[in-house]
């Protein structure tokens, strides 16, 4: 099969569209034929190996997993031992490493029946960004109706699905981003929108029972200042950035981890893990006409260097999507 393929860190220009062998699943995995796939800031950091601490994860002097790519939409076209609920020709989406290929193994149990109405390249823009907004506002921030919440980077992959779910959960909404963006945050369901080039949301005197954090731009007390007195700040470590440190973003949840216990104001990382459960749960929001994912733009699989290089550099707005061709043939 084709794959793009990383053997060091560095650059998007490290990437190849290599051949190489088809894997075969394993118990709990079906092996899913890719039709398309997208593009996060996981893949940046990954492709960098930055900040460097992850690399005691990642692999410490070249990348562990060798295909980039992480969210898939695609077809069921074999399944492992004590995979019960999918089946060969099943339209799914879900989660794996190595997702940037014309197939992926992936885990009975980060794969669900994707949303009907979806294309392909439409549910490919959802798993991490969407499953990551829902478990920092659901499960982190445990957001309820009628309460405030700003989403620092309201129009990259994580924020606008964040802000279509604090809306689903009647939160009144404000959205971060730059001018540029405007108009797209407002069209999720925004009810304010910031222009941060125009304004300091942290010295408008407005203050928020949630300050969802996925920039990673400012200082703790900046977040604090822009919190109710005993609201929550959520932190995710942010984007893409300049990179070459040692903590990067990570920095600012170690910092908030240390002052938790003593401030009257909840500060908690987000920490977001992929599941079936909730795959489910944004599909039915998505058949619902709740959420729908927003797709920027779309890169063939050749061109997966391309579309990491236009989310580093260009700060890209919505989803990125990477279009895979899968072959004719027996699976």
């Amino acid at each position: 099969m084709k794959a793009v393929v990383q053997d060091r860190y560095g650059s998007a220009d490290t990437l190849e569209l290599r051949e190489v062998d088809r894997p075969e699943p394993g118990a709990g995995e079906v092996l899913v034929r890719v039709h398309a796939a997208s593009v996060n800031a996981y893949d940046w950091h990954y492709l960098h190996g930055d900040p460097r601490i992850a690399r005691l994860s990642l692999g410490m002097r070249s990348p562990k997993v060798r295909i980039r790519g992480r969210d898939f939409a695609g077809r069921v076209t074999a399944v492992g031992p004590g995979v019960a609920g999918l089946h060969p020709g099943d339209e799914v989406y879900g989660e794996a490493d190595g997702t940037f290929a014309e197939f992926v193994c992936a885990k009975d149990s980060e794969t669900d029946l994707k949303p009907a109405g979806l294309s392909f390249e439409q549910a490919a823009a959802m798993p991490l960004a969407a499953n990551t907004a829902l478990i920092g506002l659901r499960d982190v921030a445990g957001l309820r109706a009628g309460q405030s919440v700003l989403v620092n980077g309201a129009s990259g992959g994580v924020g606008g699905f964040a802000v279509q779910l604090a809306k689903a959960y009647g939160a009144e909404v404000t959205g971060v981003c730059g001018a540029r963006n405007v108009e797209l945050v407002g069209s999720l369901g925004a009810d304010d929108v910031v222009d941060y080039t125009r304004e300091d949301f942290t010295r408008a005197g407005r203050r928020y029972d949630v300050v969802l954090d996925l920039v990673g731009n400012r200082s703790l007390a900046d977040l604090r200042r822009a919190t109710a007195p005993s609201g929550t700040v959520v932190l995710s470590g942010g984007g893409v950035f300049e990179g070459g440190s040692l903590l990067g973003p990570v920095r600012l949840i170690v910092r908030g981890r240390l002052l938790s216990p003593f401030v009257r104001q909840r500060v908690l990382p987000l920490t977001a893990k992929a599941s079936k459960a909730n795959l489910a749960v944004l599909r039915e929001l998505v058949d619902a006409g709740t959420i729908a994912p927003a797709v920027e733009r779309m890169y063939p699989l050749s061109e997966a260097a391309e579309a990491i290089r236009h989310l580093e550099v260009e700060h890209a707005r919505a989803k990125i999507v990477i279009t895979v061709s899968g072959r004719e043939g027996p699976p």
